[in-house]
């Protein structure tokens, strides 16, 4: 009979302290995890993409591994009219991760942009980036997780919203 009160203050800790400590510590900011110190552009390439499965990057073809394989996804793609168009077409991703929940602008250039996304309620940060690829025509992407092993698809499905709306106001 002693068994039964220590299942079930171990069922009570387990499904009721349990979330609420991981909720303080999400709200505290414990949760964020570090800036990586290596974001930006280098020889036309943007970070690689994480080992695990918790990332995206347009670029993921140019690396190993099974994260690559993962985070394979396609850039995003504008009209080339005029030398301003990566530009005009990079302004206006920043206004439509403007209107995202989360999101905050890190860096913006001409040619590169650089925004942090917090969830609500546990305050993981994602980090993304979009560079105008010099060729033209395209903006490659990264967008990665900062802790845990997989981010459940969170960062495709952001990029596949930008990439549906980023068409959806012209290109």
């Amino acid at each position: 009979m002693k068994l039964l009160p220590a299942l079930l203050l171990t069922l009570f800790l387990a499904l009721v302290v349990g979330p609420v400590v991981v909720l303080v510590a999400g709200q505290l900011g414990l949760l964020k995890g570090s800036m990586p110190d290596d974001l930006g552009v280098r020889d036309s390439q943007l970070k690689p993409p994480s080992r695990t499965p918790n990332s995206v990057s347009s670029q993921a073809g140019a690396y190993d591994g099974d994260g690559a394989r993962y985070a394979a996804i396609e850039p995003l793609r504008y009209a080339p009219a005029g030398p301003q168009a990566g530009a005009q077409a990079l302004t206006r991703i920043g206004e439509i991760v403007l209107k995202m929940p989360g999101s905050r602008i890190m860096t913006s250039a001409p040619d590169y942009l650089y925004v942090q996304f917090t969830t609500r309620w546990l305050g993981f940060v994602d980090d993304a980036e979009f560079f105008v690829a010099p060729a033209g025509g395209v903006i490659h992407v990264r967008s990665a997780s900062r802790l845990g092993k997989s981010d459940f698809g969170a960062n495709r499905a952001r990029i596949e919203h930008i990439r549906a709306a980023l068409a959806a106001a012209g290109g």
